[in-house]
């Protein structure tokens, strides 16, 4: 096994099995809440918002977004040190080996979404999906930030914000020269998230969707 390859399957493990972890529902539980019982039933930072609290989201989403950040990070750094000697910018997504980096990106998503610890069920892939934009290339998760913001503000519907900045995904991999291959991943990472809000999408669409507010 050549290695590529062998530190590829290393990192892709890392970013899978580490982003799985549901730090939503291990968060809520210490406050007596299980969220997959309340609310949309969710374990993402949003349900918790609602179902536990401010400081109980804030510590949700800083985990799900520093465990997207370090898995890439460790990845590539293994990727680099294994394959390139050292040469971290050889994991650049604009480099011809940029692809590698993507399906990091991609791993990480899956991680969440299909957590191997809640028998492949999980969160919706937008925290931890900021978090592994930023460790994949960091201008990318500020456009995300930036499509999220311009939704949310005005409509307070942090789903649709959610959606427009998944949506946005591979378009901005295009925006900032990510190469042709790794493109691929970015896609499929837009699909699977999107697939993820297939049933926030179902209640905007029939004006059942609920506006975000923090339990009080």
């Amino acid at each position: 096994m050549s290695p590529l390859l062998a530190s590829m399957l290393s990192g892709i493990a890392i970013c899978y099995f580490a982003c799985g972890v549901p730090f939503g529902l291990v968060i809520a539980r210490a406050h007596g809440v299980d969220v997959r019982k309340v609310g949309s039933g969710n374990i993402g930072t949003t349900n918790v918002a609602r179902s536990v609290g401010k400081a109980a989201s804030a510590e949700t989403l800083a985990c799900d977004v520093a465990k997207g950040w370090l898995c890439m990070l460790a990845a590539r750094a293994i990727v680099a040190a294994a394959a390139f000697g050292g040469d971290f910018a050889m994991t650049r997504p604009q480099t011809s080996f940029g692809w590698v980096t993507t399906v990091f990106f991609l791993a990480c998503i899956c991680g969440h979404v299909f957590s191997p610890y809640l028998r492949f069920h999980g969160g919706k892939g937008i925290a931890v999906g900021f978090g592994a934009g930023l460790g994949c290339y960091w201008p990318l998760s500020i456009g995300l930030l930036v499509v999220f913001i311009l939704v949310v503000v005005p409509t307070r519907y942090v789903s649709a914000g959610s959606i427009a900045a998944d949506v946005s995904v591979p378009v901005w991999g295009l925006v900032f020269g990510f190469t042709r291959a790794a493109i691929p991943p970015l896609v499929a990472i837009a699909l699977i998230v999107l697939w993820a809000h297939r049933s926030n999408i179902k209640k905007l669409i029939h004006g059942e969707e609920s506006k975000f507010a923090f339990k009080k």
